[in-house]
């Protein structure tokens, strides 16, 4: 159990790396493209992606699954909270946008007892708790003034939540593909739909960063699903705070956003909450 637990929490940074790149990318790009069209292409080559890498077994796996519902209820709550997000990335600079965004991880933990059974023992909370207080000391979230965009990633932070718990949910009996395959049909569907309204045909940069975002967002989707196989909610919660470093770093590398030594003692924090939890587990494990 302590080496899953290990393997998951090592998946979940991972993952949550590559999130960050994706993230930061897409943040470019919808400062030039309408947001549905960005999730579109960048499904399109996802859904590609899985198609080849399954070997065409993907199709007739999902519609002999008996969870094709909570497949597509995910898939709704996920595509909610990114249009919602993204929209807001418009308005707010990296820095604000995760700051409210992380209010996720601590619904994530709060849910994981009554709709999974999951027991988050006090050191789970404790961490979450000190990852929370980092991310607010890192982002000065009083500088963040109350507005729509505001509302709007608050909103996509609790339809986050949700989805974390039914991924962990249909990972107890659908593999990691399929989930993916099924996520990011659809975003295929219901953003195709949407772009017939406002597209605008990429340039050729613009293609290729559409390429990285697919790329990215397959395999850290990927990667999450397998995460939470391994570990519970509350622990993937934690590690979602790992965004946090990079959301400064590539702050700082893409829009030139300077961090001050608030953002080092605030990263710091959140480095302190992962390692507790990472001891604290061990150590419960080994007296188990």
């Amino acid at each position: 159990m302590g080496d899953r637990l290990g393997l998951g929490m090592l998946l979940g940074v991972l993952a949550y790396s590559l999130f960050a790149m994706h993230d930061a990318t897409n943040k470019w790009l919808v400062e030039g493209l309408p947001v549905p069209e960005v999730l579109f292409f960048r499904s399109l080559a996802i859904l590609i992606g899985v198609s080849v890498a399954s070997r065409g077994r993907v199709v007739p796996a999902l519609f002999a699954s008996t969870m094709k519902l909570s497949l597509a209820a995910r898939g709704a709550l996920t595509l909610s909270a990114w249009l919602l997000y993204y929209t807001a990335a418009r308005q707010l600079s990296l820095a604000q946008l995760t700051t409210l965004y992380y209010a996720s991880p601590l619904l994530t933990t709060l849910l994981a007892r009554p709709l999974l059974g999951e027991r988050v023992t006090p050191l789970r909370w404790t961490c979450v708790g000190i990852g929370f207080v980092g991310v607010l000391v890192a982002s000065d979230p009083f500088g963040v003034p109350l507005s729509v965009s505001t509302g709007l990633v608050l909103a996509a932070a609790g339809m986050w939540a949700l989805a974390v718990i039914l991924m962990r949910q249909i990972a107890r009996r659908e593999t990691s593909m399929l989930q993916v395959f099924a996520q990011n049909l659809v975003f295929l569907v219901v953003t195709g739909a949407m772009s017939l309204w406002h597209f605008r045909l990429p340039h050729g940069l613009e293609w290729l960063l559409l390429l990285e975002i697919g790329l990215f967002g397959g395999l850290g989707q990927y990667i999450l699903f397998e995460a939470v196989r391994q570990a519970p909610a509350a622990v993937m919660a934690t590690v979602e705070y790992v965004s946090l470093i990079w959301a400064f770093v590539l702050g700082y590398l893409v829009f030139g956003n300077v961090p001050d030594l608030a953002v080092f003692a605030g990263a710091a924090v959140v480095m302190l909450a992962g390692g507790l939890l990472v001891l604290g587990e061990r150590r419960r494990q080994l007296r188990a």
